[in-house]
């Protein structure tokens, strides 16, 4: 798998993926069926907040992604880099494909302060592999206002 931005033309692959996302047991909830084309569409935009990576076969279609949010972090001094989705589908798995992905990230923001993710309790896979490249647990839960 080669490992690259997301381009114009992989809109119905890059929803696709998302809808399969909120579909796994390991996603706290849904989302509307119809943020993953905003999502894409922003993503296509010129926006310094959000960023994708994917992964793709020898016929350059993708089959994981992972969508970062830009934010600054006054906690951690600098550029916060938020891993806000990370999906490999499920017969690639345990392949290394997220690890590349997340490398990729870590590439491209080399002076960010922070690397940031959320991950279920229902992923523990997931999980290790996270912790196993360096990602700690935080001590407190997070809280949110969806308007």
């Amino acid at each position: 798998m080669e490992i690259r931005e997301i381009l114009p033309w992989d809109k119905p692959h890059f929803c696709r993926m998302v809808h399969a996302f909120y579909a796994l047991p390991a996603v706290a909830h849904p989302i509307d069926p119809q943020n993953a084309a905003r999502t894409f569409d922003l993503l296509m935009g010129d926006t310094p907040y959000a960023r994708c990576f994917v992964a793709v076969d020898e016929r350059d279609v993708p089959h994981a992604y992972c969508l970062c949010a830009i934010t600054w972090s006054n906690e951690a001094g600098g550029l916060c880099v938020w891993l806000e989705e990370l999906m490999v589908e499920d017969a690639l798995r345990g392949q290394g494909i997220g690890q590349q992905l997340i490398a990729a990230v870590r590439a491209a923001y080399p002076d960010a302060a922070r690397f940031r993710l959320e991950v279920t309790d229902e992923n523990p896979r997931a999980a290790a592999l996270y912790r196993a490249l360096g990602f700690e647990d935080l001590p407190y839960r997070q809280m949110v206002i969806d308007q």
